[in-house]
């Protein structure tokens, strides 16, 4: 009489370690692109470009990016941070601040227009330092708005709405890197229709067959 119940106790326990091991090879479900190195020690979880609003990022402008960065190696990894499709990738703060673009030369101009001798008109300054992340051995580091720091592209080389891309590349050295589209993030509730625009025609139209009846 005590064998079924025991059995059955077995094919549970049995059951539920196989449903634990399959729950820990699945990835987290989280809103953007996951991508790994070709040696898997490194990956990349959560890239998404922070849902903007209905007006989307313009160009010029600077478009907040979130990612998980993994170091699955034994050893420290220093990651570079760049993208192709804006002027440079700073990190940010949880208070939001986004360090300002440089601003354009204005000095004294000489007579006839040409530039004063302390100018030097072509010299656009110093890029920014790319972004560069340190992590430990077996280790990740997130770059989100919970964890109160994220990624900035600046200088967005054109506008971006939601469901467009902007291309990141990760360098985790030794000729491993990722290059992936982070898509801008769709609206977690539908963006409300913009009102009926009505010309003033129409609504004196509307007026006159309402006094006519």
């Amino acid at each position: 009489m005590t064998l079924v119940p025991t059995i059955a106790g077995l094919l549970l326990a049995g059951c539920g370690a196989g449903q634990i091991a399959e729950t820990a090879e699945k990835e987290p479900s989280i809103q953007g692109v996951n991508v790994k190195t070709d040696n898997g020690e490194y990956a990349v979880r959560g890239l998404v470009l922070e849902f903007p609003g209905a007006d989307g990022y313009p160009a010029g402008g600077t478009a907040l990016l979130s990612a998980v960065i993994y170091n699955d190696s034994k050893g420290p990894v220093t990651v570079t941070v760049t993208t192709r499709d804006a002027r440079d990738v700073v990190i940010v703060g949880g208070e939001g601040a986004i360090p300002p673009l440089p601003a354009t030369p204005t000095g004294p101009e000489s007579p006839g227009g040409s530039p004063s001798p302390d100018e030097s008109p072509q010299d656009p300054g110093p890029a920014t330092e790319a972004a560069r992340v340190e992590l430990p051995p077996l280790s990740f580091v997130r770059f989100n708005q919970q964890a109160g720091r994220q990624f900035a592209l600046l200088g967005l080389d054109e506008s971006l709405r939601s469901g467009q891309n902007a291309y990141v590349t990760f360098d985790f050295g030794n000729g491993q890197r990722v290059t992936a589209p982070a898509p801008v993030a769709a609206p977690l509730t539908p963006v409300a229709p913009p009102p009926p625009i009505i010309e003033p025609e129409e609504a004196e139209i509307d007026d006159g067959a309402e006094r006519n009846d």
